[in-house]
């Protein structure tokens, strides 16, 4: 976790640096999101066949939702836009996200189920898209939607690094690549301006800042570094390798998780992760087990959602009898990210220290600072067509 730091130089802020942003998903109830699909098609089931008021009360009402709200459809998402209340068909295809920094969960994509989706989002996902995701004192970056959320602390913002599907128009401050360009003498990319940022981003009393270094060979050095740190993070997305520790540190399943583990533990002797009472991961670097973000173990997190108790009678309670395998693959896989991100942190601590920086005093010189306003909004869509409430069609 990093510190709040305080810089005396003149900084630019990612926001200035990638202007456009959007607020956290606010979905309102938390049974739409579960780490398992199955238990996402029941919820949905045991809504759909409740009727009247016992609907109404299963599907937990806020100011923004309720079984009668008339709602436009997620853009790209083929759900029904009728109202809830008549609502008789099947579970619409739940869909991957990321949940806080680190948890890929699953999403019913149903504007009708959700307070505030977000469209502008998902109208520019797509298999060429990152999410630069501020999740307190870290920058996460995923390929999936992320919600945006974190688990201490004021939530942060999403930050697409295209303002339009297919990988077009980055957003990024106009004639920002141009001019490190030219200061480094060779071509800077769009994709190489977001490894620096997750490389190199600090937080700071005025939010989340980015140090512009004015060494090419150091910014060749932090977007090295950064493209690794999200290589890791992106976990095989957009047809990279899943991430791997060496044959020796991999951890494995020591002995059989049990079928309803209520509580996970570190041995930090032998480097086993214990899960319930007789589960056994190791070795489990201790880097992994101490990883936190806002303050908040990250295994300790993941595991609660899985394994927290749900009020009896709600969707939420709708959930797997026995703890299922493929969240046993997952925690592995999520053992191997942190300790990954935990043995590069070094090199971020370095890219931080004071060095010979490009101020924003230069970037405002140059015209790149501060973005026009109209780069701080959404980019137009118009190559697609919306369906509205009760099957109009909007237009975008």
């Amino acid at each position: 976790m990093r510190t709040v730091t305080a810089f005396s130089e003149d900084v630019p802020l990612l926001d200035d640096l990638m202007p456009w942003s959007v607020a956290p998903l606010r979905l309102g109830r938390s049974w739409v999101m579960a780490p398992d699909e199955a238990s996402l098609r029941a919820r949905w089931d045991a809504l759909v066949r409740a009727e009247g008021s016992e609907r109404e009360a299963l599907f937990r009402p806020t100011r923004l939702r309720g079984p009668h709200s008339a709602v436009a459809q997620l853009p790209d998402q083929p759900t029904g836009t009728g109202r809830l209340a008549r609502e008789t068909g099947r579970c619409p295809k739940p869909v991957r996200v990321l949940h806080g920094a680190f948890d890929e969960q699953w999403l019913i994509p149903d504007h009708r189920l959700i307070d505030v989706a977000r469209p502008e989002l998902w109208r520019v996902r797509d298999e060429r898209q990152l999410f630069v995701v501020e999740t307190g004192p870290a920058v996460v970056v995923s390929a999936l939607l992320p919600d945006g959320r974190s688990p201490a602390g004021r939530p942060g913002r999403v930050r697409p690094l295209y303002r339009r599907p297919d990988g077009r128009d980055p957003n990024l401050a106009p004639g920002l690549t141009e001019l490190l360009g030219e200061r480094y003498g060779h071509e800077v990319g769009a994709e190489d301006v977001a490894a620096w940022v997750v490389a190199a981003s600090q937080p700071s009393a005025l939010g989340c800042v980015v140090p512009l270094t004015a060494d090419a060979d150091v910014w060749a050095s932090g977007v090295a570094l950064g493209r690794e740190l999200i290589r890791v993070m992106l976990r095989g997305a957009r047809g990279g390798e899943r991430p791997r520790l060496p044959g020796g540190r991999r951890p494995y399943v020591r002995a059989a998780l049990p079928a309803r583990p209520a509580s996970i533990d570190y041995v930090p002797d032998d480097e086993t992760l214990v899960v319930g009472d007789t589960g056994r991961l190791s070795p489990v670097p201790a880097g992994a087990w101490d990883f936190e973000v806002g303050g908040v173990r990250v295994l300790e997190l993941w595991f609660e959602a899985r394994a927290g108790v749900a009020e009896p009678g709600t969707l939420e309670a709708v959930r797997p009898a026995v703890w299922p395998q493929q969240w046993t693959s997952e925690l592995l896989e999520l053992i191997t990210v942190l300790a990954m991100l935990a043995e590069l942190a070094p090199g971020r601590a370095a890219l931080a220290a004071p060095g010979h920086r490009l101020p924003a005093a230069a970037l405002r010189s140059a015209g790149v600072l501060p973005p026009p306003g109209r780069s701080r909004r959404p980019a137009s869509v118009l190559d697609h067509v919306e369906e509205g409430p009760e099957g109009q069609f909007a237009l975008l």
